[in-house]
């Protein structure tokens, strides 16, 4: 029988039978934790029945385009918090961070040394970087697929009226070395969109929406675990207080100006430029996750 003193107990119950362990585990904590929230405030009828409208009005916000869910989950710090959970760094990898929700366009394939500015406007960068694994190996062959903001803080898929599809976005195959190389723009900070029941949440909470600017990072190989990442511009705004939790301090690199005619024809860049190298250290496939 139902009462509030058992209520969670009574619900558990009707799990036991679940054919899947991990499954009943998850389902028979979701119900604990849950109950006991809803206790531990007192939630009421009308505040339970706003809270079943503010998730359909999320979940009415997703398209082909816009995760709307996924947002909900990193400005709560959750998509973080499983990122970090279960990609710990393990014999000094690159941390991980959120893969966020705007990889939702295939990355086209581009050569070593191309741009992925379509729409060029913003101060230009050149990026450099190796993936060798815990070991120090390099990882020949490993696929870098990037994708980021531009100069005004908006990805392709925001502007699909002004700015062509797949701009900014490159997936890259790394040398026999591991090193990689792209030519792209500097990243603004941006704002997460607003413009729906995630938006209205931050306005009720007093939070700003923002992101410190980055560039999104995902490596790939056989043989290694795949790992999201971000490269974050030093001194950006908001690094201190990312509206999705996902800075990391070992991530935070200076995009240094350069001024070297040699190095700019090299890898055809105007002189001068911007320039940041991110080495990244990649976990070989089921090695263990280890504590921090």
């Amino acid at each position: 029988m139902f009462d509030e003193e058992h209520s969670a107990d009574a619900v558990a119950a009707s799990f036991a039978a679940t054919p899947d362990p991990r499954l009943r585990e998850i389902l028979t904590a979701l119900v604990r934790h849950a109950h006991a929230f809803v206790k531990d405030v007192g939630l009421t009828g009308e505040e339970w029945a706003a809270g079943i409208r503010f998730l359909t009005e999320t979940g009415q916000h997703c398209d082909a385009t816009r995760q709307e869910f996924i947002l909900l989950s990193d400005v709560l710090g959750v998509s973080m918090l499983v990122e970090t959970i279960g990609n710990r760094s393990v014999g000094g990898s690159t941390e991980s961070t959120v893969e966020g929700p705007f990889h939702l366009v295939a990355s086209p394939p581009r050569a070593l040394g191309e741009s992925i500015a379509v729409v060029a406007d913003g101060e230009p960068c050149l990026v450099t970087g190796s993936v060798v694994d815990t070991g120090g190996r390099p990882v020949a062959g490993a696929r870098i697929d990037v994708w980021q903001a531009d100069a005004d803080g908006f990805y392709d898929v925001q502007r699909p009226q002004t700015v062509p599809q797949q701009n900014l976005r490159g997936l890259f195959t790394a040398d026999g070395d591991g090193r990689f190389w792209f030519r792209t723009i500097v990243p603004r900070f941006y704002p997460i969109p607003t413009d729906g029941p995630v938006g209205e949440l931050l306005g009720a909470t007093a939070r700003h929406p923002y992101r410190a600017a980055h560039i999104h990072v995902e490596v790939s190989a056989p043989g290694v675990r795949t790992l999201t990442t971000h490269l974050f511009v030093d001194g950006s705004p908001y690094l201190d207080s990312d509206a999705v939790f996902g800075v990391k301090e070992s991530l935070v690199r200076v995009f240094e100006t350069t001024d070297d005619i040699a190095l700019a024809e090299r890898y055809q860049m105007p002189n001068p430029f911007r320039r940041v190298d991110f080495p990244i250290v990649v976990r070989p496939e089921g090695s263990s996750v280890g504590s921090g």
